[in-house]
C-alpha cells in the first residue's frame, strides 16, 4: 500500500474505498492538513455508510459506586472509601433508577462505575439481575473491559465465564470505556495498574464471540500524541476485522478539571472535529461514530454531524463522570432539544435503541423497528 502525502492522494483513496494506513492517519492529524477538506472526506464516508441519518436514544446513566481501587490521574469521578463524597447504591436505589428510566421512556440504562474493593463480585452481578428482573424491557449496557478485568481478579475466573454469567443475569451489551490510549508509553503513565491494551481487547473479543455488541472509545487530549491516537484506532480496526462486534466508536475529549492533569487545557473544538473526522476515515469497518455531546458541548457535537459523526448519544440522564471533571454541558437534554439540534444541522433525526434498531413512538407506546420491519411493542411510556 502506498503512503499518501497530500490531501488529494487521501481523497483518491477514500473515494475508491481503499483503507488508510498509519502514515495516512498521521498526515491527517498534521495541523497543515486542511480541516475543512478533511471534514468533507469524513462526511463522504459518513453519508456512504449512514446517509443523512443522525441517531439518538433515550437513556439514563447509572454509576453504582464511585469508590475505586485505582487512582487514574485523568479521573475526577473516583473516590476513596472514607471520602465524604464516596457512595455505593443499594438495591432500593437501583430499582428507583430503573423505575425512573422506564417512566421517562428510556430504552437503555448505561451502567459503569468505580471498582469498589470491598464489594464482592456478586454485588455487581446483582445490579444487572435485579434491574433486568424488575424492568425486562430496559436494555442494560454494562461494564467496561476494565471492570470485567477487575471481576477476573475478584473471582479468579475467565472473562468468558464472567460474561456468560452476566448475560444470564440480563446483560445486553457492553460500553466502550476503559480503552483510554492503548500504547504503553501513555497508558503506563495515566492508568498503569488497570487492564492493559491486550486485556481490554481480548475481553471485547470474547464478548463479541458470545454475541454481545460493544462500543469502543479513545480518550484524547492529555499526554498522547497523534501517533498514539492513530495506533489506537488501528488496533480497534484490526479487532473489528476479526470479530465485527463493535457498533460505535466514541472519541472522548479529556476534561482536566479536578484531575491530576489539571495543568493541561482541554482540547479545542477544532481538535475535537479533527479527531472525529480522522476516526471516521480510519475506522472504515465500524458503522457509527458518536459525537458525545456531554463532553464536546452541544454546538461542537452538532457541527461534528458534518465531520463524520452520525450519532449524538441521547438524553443522558444522571451523567456524573465527565461532569465531575468539569464538563459544563447540561446534565440531560430533552428529546425535543436533541431533535432540534439534529434538524438544525440538516440531518434526519432517528431515535434508536442500543442495537441501532429504529424506535417509533405514538402517544403511549414505542416500538423497535429493524430494517423496516416491526419487532414488537415493548413498553407503554408512562405506565
Amino acid at each position: 500500500m502506498t503512503t499518501s502525502n497530500s490531501i488529494a492522494q487521501i481523497r483518491e483513496k477514500v473515494e475508491a474505498g481503499e483503507r488508510l494506513s498509519l502514515e495516512d492517519g498521521l498526515y491527517l492529524y498534521e495541523p497543515e492538513t486542511p480541516l475543512q477538506e478533511l471534514g468533507e472526506l469524513a462526511n463522504l464516508v459518513r453519508e456512504r455508510i449512514n446517509g443523512n441519518r443522525a441517531y439518538y436514544n433515550i437513556n439514563t446513566h447509572l454509576n453504582p459506586t464511585n469508590v475505586c481501587v485505582y487512582r487514574c490521574i485523568f479521573c475526577a469521578f473516583r473516590s476513596d472509601l472514607r471520602d465524604p463524597k464516596g457512595y455505593a447504591m443499594n438495591d432500593a436505589e437501583l430499582i428507583e433508577r430503573g423505575r425512573e428510566a422506564t417512566e421517562n421512556g428510556c430504552t437503555e440504562v448505561h451502567i459503569v462505575g468505580g471498582l469498589h474493593h470491598q464489594m464482592p463480585y456478586e454485588w455487581y452481578v446483582n445490579i444487572v439481575k435485579i434491574l433486568h428482573d424488575a424492568f425486562p424491557d430496559l436494555h442494560l449496557k454494562a461494564w467496561t473491559g476494565v471492570e470485567i478485568n477487575w471481576f477476573e481478579f475478584l473471582t479468579k475466573r475467565t472473562p468468558r465465564s464472567i460474561l456468560e454469567e452476566m448475560i444470564d443475569a440480563g446483560l445486553g451489551s457492553m460500553p466502550g470505556g476503559g480503552a483510554e490510549i492503548f500504547h504503553p508509553e501513555v497508558r503506563d503513565r495515566i492508568c498503569e495498574h488497570k487492564a492493559d491494551a491486550r486485556n481490554w481487547l481480548d475481553i471485547h473479543r470474547q464478548a463479541h464471540q458470545l454475541g454481545l455488541k460493544t462500543n469502543c472509545t479513545m480518550l484524547y487530549g492529555h499526554l498522547e500524541n497523534s501517533f498514539h491516537r492513530v495506533d489506537h484506532l488501528i488496533r480497534l480496526r484490526e479487532l473489528q476485522d476479526e470479530t465485527g462486534g463493535f457498533q460505535t466508536f466514541i472519541p472522548l475529549a479529556f476534561h482536566p478539571d479536578n484531575t491530576g492533569l489539571d495543568h493541561l487545557r482541554k482540547p479545542s473544538a477544532l481538535a475535537d472535529l479533527r479527531t472525529i473526522a480522522v476516526s471516521r476515515l480510519m475506522l472504515d469497518n465500524i458503522p457509527h461514530i458518536k459525537a458525545y455531546w456531554i463532553m464536546l458541548g452541544v454546538g461542537t457535537a452538532q457541527t461534528a454531524l458534518a465531520y463524520g459523526a452520525d450519532d449524538l448519544d441521547g438524553t443522558v440522564r444522571h451523567e456524573l463522570i465527565y461532569h465531575d471533571a468539569g464538563a459544563t454541558t447540561p446534565e440531560g437534554m430533552t428529546v425535543d432539544d436533541i431533535r432540534k439540534t439534529i434538524v438544525e444541522a440538516g440531518r434526519e433525526p432517528i431515535e434508536r435503541d442500543t442495537l441501532y434498531r429504529h424506535v417509533v413512538r405514538d402517544e403511549r407506546d414505542w416500538k423497535r423497528w429493524s430494517a423496516g420491519d416491526a419487532i414488537e411493542t415493548l413498553v407503554g411510556v408512562g405506565e
